[in-house]
């Protein structure tokens, strides 16, 4: 649960201005954080339960396993008018579980006709699961909830008959999300892409395109969204390293095995309108911060500036345990004041998000940028007697909602996703040594509540040692070009105010004089591959 924090403004311009005004504050909305804007699509249910049917026709002995006349005096979302999906769901759930929950028809490779008549002669536990989607191995992920569904599955180099031959050593691993919900946001690159030829019939209005790191295949069934896309690199095949060519095939074997496996008709949604975002009426005493978007002047790629975006997605808990805490550069920064705290170890925060990386963003001029923010936890006294009570490898990070972990073993990036019937979104925490994520369980499907501890702050990439210690956190929406990075700066500022209890205030931004670049940091020098270290 989120603590109750007095004294923030409500949901209303006039509800803030009041709040201020009591505080003693003149300020006005100059610098007042929104909430996102989210649009919320309508199922064509009767279409999918005629798929349905069509589907499960080709094997005669299923049918009789489902009803397909609902009872017409009911509301649309009630189970009573759609059995023929409450059946499904039972067969189903014992493989995806909690598949009913999605109030999205469910699309998986996985063949339910085939699965049950083996079931009805008695041969499905004789054959493996692989059997029936498509050779795809057992689901590493599947998450329903009130938005939709996530789930990932994974294909073997040498599985899938009529596979051509790849050069990536590794399972290849497949996502697809379907959502009631997308969000808005200022999105140049969106909406463009290439069809398919060999899936036109299928999938008349599919797009394939390769965005932000991903080979993506974009479609609207029955009203909803939904997104296939495989991490790849758009280049040469290697050993290592899945090229996007590679991933088509895969993708696509993929995109021809998908089938209705469940999901439940809901309530109706409304769009949720942007609105003036809850924040602390007091001000605090110390926090500051400059503003979105100003980033260290020359620090963005090819020296752009950063992208401004004064959206706070989610009210999160923090993401460390203890303020304080400094969100800052970790390559660019100004030479402390005589006698001062180091640049990375003081107020004012400084958004990094579009700093210069080789790792794509749409939302960052030229698309290329830092993905997310980092964040250092506060630094040990210098005096040698209280140095030694200050114990680096136990300064928690933490979950920063409920949610559901998203995370292979040994993977140097753990995500927490977020299904609720208001929100589908996506945070990812970076640095953090994996062995011990592995150790700790912080794998696929763990449920989380806000606040528990995941792991520490530290300074793992590629290696131990491999960055300064720090916790990188961004956050991804689902939209119709699939998951895409958001600028996270004013969505931490919010919840470290609700940590800290109390409103920061805004610094002024600083004139444009070249900055001071620190001592190359392992993680922070440009790689001549824009995938090498693709974690971050």
């Amino acid at each position: 649960m989120r603590p109750k924090v007095p004294g923030v403004c409500g949901l209303s311009l006039m509800a803030c201005l009041s709040a201020s005004l009591i505080a003693g504050t003149s300020r006005l909305s100059a610098d007042e954080f929104r909430t996102p804007s989210i649009s919320a699509a309508r199922v064509e249910w009767r279409a999918v339960v005629d798929q349905l049917r069509s589907e499960i026709g080709i094997e005669p002995a299923v049918v009789s396993a489902f009803t397909f006349s609902g009872q017409r005096r009911v509301p649309a979302y009630d189970p009573r008018s759609t059995p023929a999906l409450v059946q499904l769901n039972a067969i189903s759930s014992e493989i995806f579980t909690g598949i009913g929950r999605s109030p999205v028809p469910v699309l998986l490779p996985f063949d339910t006709a085939a699965f049950v008549e083996a079931r009805l002669n008695g041969v499905s536990a004789s054959l493996p699961i692989s059997h029936y989607q498509a050779d795809f191995r057992p689901v590493d992920l599947f998450d329903a909830g009130p938005a939709g569904y996530d789930a990932v599955f994974s294909l073997e180099p040498s599985a899938g008959e009529g596979m051509p031959q790849r050069t990536f050593a590794k399972p290849v691993e497949v996502q697809i999300t379907g959502s009631i919900l997308t969000y808005d946001i200022a999105d140049p690159r969106g909406g463009k892409g290439e069809p398919v030829k060999a899936l036109a019939a299928q999938f008349p209005d599919l797009r394939r395109f390769i965005r932000e790191g991903y080979v993506r295949y974009a479609f609207t069934r029955f009203g909803i969204p939904y997104v296939v896309s495989i991490q790849c690199l758009d280049s040469t095949s290697r050993a290592k390293r899945l090229a996007c060519r590679e991933a088509y095939p895969v993708a696509e074997r993929f995109l021809k095995a998908l089938r209705i496996a469940g999901g439940q008709p809901s309530r109706p949604r409304m769009d949720i309108p942007s609105d003036i975002a809850e924040r602390p009426a007091e001000l605090s005493s110390d926090f500051t911060y400059r503003p979105s978007g100003d980033i260290v002047a020359n620090s963005g790629y090819h020296k752009q500036s950063g992208h401004a975006d004064l959206t706070a997605y989610s009210q999160i808990r923090f993401p460390l345990e203890k303020s304080p805490a400094f969100a800052n550069s970790q390559s660019f920064r100004r030479k402390p004041a005589s006698g001062g705290p180091a640049g990375n170890y003081a107020y004012p925060w400084r958004d990094n998000f579009c700093e210069a990386r080789n790792f794509e963003v749409g939302q960052c001029a030229n698309g290329y940028g830092h993905q997310g923010q980092d964040i250092r936890p506060t630094a040990c006294p210098l005096h040698d007697s209280e140095r030694e009570r200050c114990e680096l490898d136990k300064q928690a990070v933490v979950a920063v909602r409920d949610g559901v972990v998203v995370r292979s073993l040994k993977q140097q990036a753990a995500m927490l996703q977020i299904n609720t019937r208001n929100e589908h979104i996506r945070f990812r925490y970076m640095h953090m040594n994996p062995a011990r994520l592995d150790a700790d369980g912080v794998l696929n499907g763990r449920q989380v509540e806000e606040g528990e501890k995941i792991g520490v702050v530290s300074n793992y990439l590629d290696h131990p040692n491999g960055t300064t210690r720090h916790l990188h956190f961004d956050v991804q929406v689902f939209t119709r070009d699939g998951w895409l990075w958001v600028n996270p700066y004013v969505t931490l500022i919010s919840a470290y105010e609700r940590l800290i209890r109390g409103r920061g205030s805004e610094f002024g931004p600083e004139l444009a004089t070249p900055p001071a670049v620190a001592h190359a940091l392992p993680e922070d020098v440009l790689r001549l591959d824009p995938h090498e270290g693709s974690e971050n």
